[in-house]
């Protein structure tokens, strides 16, 4: 999403070279930090890292900015999934896209792992079989998807918008399910049957961008600022609109904690933290080549909806396979909801452990109701209807993932920061300062400058006033939260090296193997 966002705002220079440097000098040394890290502190969380460092107060700064975090994380996702359930798009060529055939395939799509989950656990099939029997049922769940659409506007008599909000409803109970379920039962079977088909999809965009010979049509620069009735400018927003594609302090919530207690050797971590790193600028590079090989009325013909980008530029690169432009597009975007379902599975859970560990909650009780408030929140922030000047409706994710976009990367300059004091705290080398330092000065000062922005066009901007959106409320908080956890930061920095860091040095050797 963001990479095809932030081409369309401000041209496919800009968001490439950011893609690129982002993820080897900043996104890359930031997932493996978070990753090694905890590995070297016996797989704990990156919040019980930031504890042991500095105080208990910072972790629970840290665990709230992070719960924060991961309810923008849905608010964004949600939404445009369930736009791409709803209505139709004419694309420039006239080939219409039905969200509601495309809503179909998505829950055929999430019933194949349930039934992949029972045969793994009950039967003696093996993963490979398994692989090999459910991978082409996803091939055959998107072309049936488009003769039995789940057409929900029609059925129940509502305005598209309205539609839209009823599958936010629907996705949001899959969330609360999922972060329920014992993760053999879909978590784990959906996240595979997704890497594979993640796998498929960049390796036939791959040939497609290779073999067949698209020109580059985007506009290379727009200029310093975006265009449009709302104008954004290339900084700070460029580097908060792409996030997973270049830096993402997500990731250090996944590789802390979860990713570092299953890796076999931890001299893997190079290639599972800093070398999935650069496989996810690969999928940010391909989705901005969607971006680079329309020219601006075809742009404009998707409504610049992200999703609508990616599945038109999957279906160009699907040319080469000759395969009906109705598949093509609907592949495009099962691809791009794939992404989102991994996103929002991982979101969930991880938001039900922080509110259990921050309230103690225990039980099935205790993970019901962690689960709701995670999913809760967001459910009141998307069915919000937001409108612009000319009263038309504008789609939560467009309101939201600025925030999100900024609250991410915040997360990201805290954990690049915790990293910091670790390094700095244990090991005392001078390579600490240029490698994560420096990165985390930089995030740091573009985190927080769109958050500030956000506070001054909402509040200050042509007078004080109160704000009708929730944005510059909730980057107020998140500020503030970030100058809590910089004072924080500050104060380890200051602080003489102890006995206690070097027993924490000598804790956290290499390990064996």
């Amino acid at each position: 999403t963001g990479p095809i966002l932030a081409g369309a705002m401000f041209g496919w220079v800009p968001a490439l070279l950011w893609i690129l440097f982002g993820s080897i000098f900043v996104g890359g040394v930031h997932d493996f930090m978070a990753l090694i890290g905890s590995v070297r502190h016996r797989g704990r969380s990156l919040a019980d890292v930031v504890q042991r460092l500095m105080t208990h107060r910072s972790y629970l700064l840290f665990q709230v900015f992070i719960w924060v975090t991961l309810v923008y994380v849905i608010v964004a996702f949600t939404d445009i999934v369930a736009g791409s359930f709803v209505g139709q798009q004419t694309l420039a060529e006239g080939t219409v896209v039905h969200g509601a055939g495309i809503a179909s395939s998505s829950v055929l799509y999430l019933l194949l792992p349930l039934a992949m989950g029972l045969l793994l656990r009950y039967t003696k099939l093996s993963l490979g079989v398994a692989t090999l029997i459910f991978i082409p049922l996803v091939g055959l769940a998107i072309w049936v998807g488009q003769f039995i659409p789940l057409d929900l506007a029609a059925w129940l008599g509502l305005e598209v918008y309205q539609a839209q909000k009823v599958w936010v409803v629907v996705l949001l109970l899959y969330c609360l399910v999922a972060g329920m379920v014992p993760v053999w039962l879909l978590l784990q079977p959906r996240g595979h049957l997704g890497g594979v088909f993640l796998f498929v999809a960049l390796a036939v965009g791959g040939i497609g961008v290779a073999l067949g010979g698209h020109a580059i049509q985007y506009p290379a620069f727009i200029g310093w600022q975006s265009l449009g009735a709302n104008p954004q400018p290339l900084l700070p927003i460029l580097f908060i609109t792409v996030a997973c594609g270049a830096c993402s302090g997500f990731h250090s919530i996944v590789a802390s904690g979860t990713t570092s207690k299953q890796l076999r050797r931890e001299s893997d971590a190079t290639s599972v933290g800093y070398g999935s790193m650069l496989l996810e600028a690969m999928v940010a590079v391909l989705a901005l080549a969607c971006v680079m090989m329309l020219s601006s009325g075809e742009h404009q013909a998707t409504g610049g909806n992200p999703n609508f980008v990616y599945a038109q530029g999957m279906a160009r690169f699907m040319e080469v396979f000759h395969v009906p432009v109705a598949f093509a597009l609907s592949f495009g975007l099962l691809a791009f909801t794939t992404f989102v379902y991994d996103t929002l599975d991982v979101c969930t859970r991880l938001g039900r452990y922080i509110v259990q560990e921050l309230t103690g909650w225990s039980g099935l009780g205790g993970r019901l109701v962690a689960t709701l408030l995670t999913v809760g929140v967001p459910l009141l922030f998307v069915l919000q209807t937001s409108r612009d000047a000319a009263g038309n409706v504008i789609p939560a994710w467009k309101v939201y993932w600025p925030l999100f976009g900024a609250s991410n990367q915040l997360l990201a300059a805290l954990g690049l920061l915790a990293a910091t004091a670790w390094l700095q705290r244990t090991y005392r080398a001078r390579w600490v300062w240029p490698v994560t330092g420096l990165p985390t000065l930089f995030m740091v000062l573009m985190s927080c400058w769109a958050l500030a922005q956000f506070v001054w066009t909402g509040f200050i901007a042509g007078g004080l006033h109160w704000a009708p959106s929730p944005v510059p409320y909730v980057a107020g908080v998140l500020l503030v939260l970030a100058a809590l956890m910089l004072v924080e930061a500050a104060r380890v920095f200051a602080r003489p090296v102890s006995a206690d860091d070097a027993a924490a040095a000598a804790e956290a050797a290499p390990a064996e193997g």
